[in-house]
């Protein structure tokens, strides 16, 4: 099992970058979008960075081994307190959210980055917490439990990374 404090070193690039907050991977679909999201991103040049708790980054390592779309993944902590720092930053952030916790990570990422933030928004209660988003973003929602393809329709409709 990798050691997500064993954190990636940031990656040099002349392009766009990305983060992507992952937050409890209870509901099925966020390891696959996120894998989803960091193809298209890396399609379209932007460099992908993850940051997430100890089981979703866990599961996207896991599920790409051989890190042909996962790129840096790092905890969540240390990516906040590098933004806050003013270490690095970001120009595009997708938080995942399926509940409060995930709104909360949103807000904080809108106030502490420079980065369009956009959340991406799943799971049986998906509208309710759509409705509940009162601050600036690009809101991508759609009830998706077990199923990707509502979200992934959703990404491929809205396509932020060519934003």
């Amino acid at each position: 099992m990798p050691d997500v404090n064993d954190v990636d070193e940031p990656t040099e690039s002349r392009g766009r970058t990305a983060i992507l907050v992952l937050g409890c991977p209870q509901v099925p679909v966020q390891t696959s979008i996120a894998l989803y999201l960091i193809h298209r991103l890396k399609k379209a040049g932007i460099t992908p960075v993850v940051a997430g708790n100890r089981s979703a980054v866990t599961l996207l390592v896991v599920a790409d081994p051989a890190r042909q779309y996962l790129g840096e993944a790092l905890d969540l902590d240390r990516a906040i307190d590098q933004i806050t720092g003013k270490k690095r930053d970001f120009d595009l952030c997708f938080v995942f959210i399926h509940n409060d916790a995930g709104i909360s990570y949103a807000a904080t990422m809108g106030a502490i980055s420079k980065a369009a933030l956009y959340t991406v928004i799943y799971g049986e209660h998906y509208d309710s917490i759509a409705a509940s988003i009162d601050f600036p973003c690009g809101k991508i929602a759609a009830k998706a439990v077990h199923n990707p393809m509502p979200l992934k329709k959703m990404l491929d409709e809205v396509a932020p990374w060519g934003a």
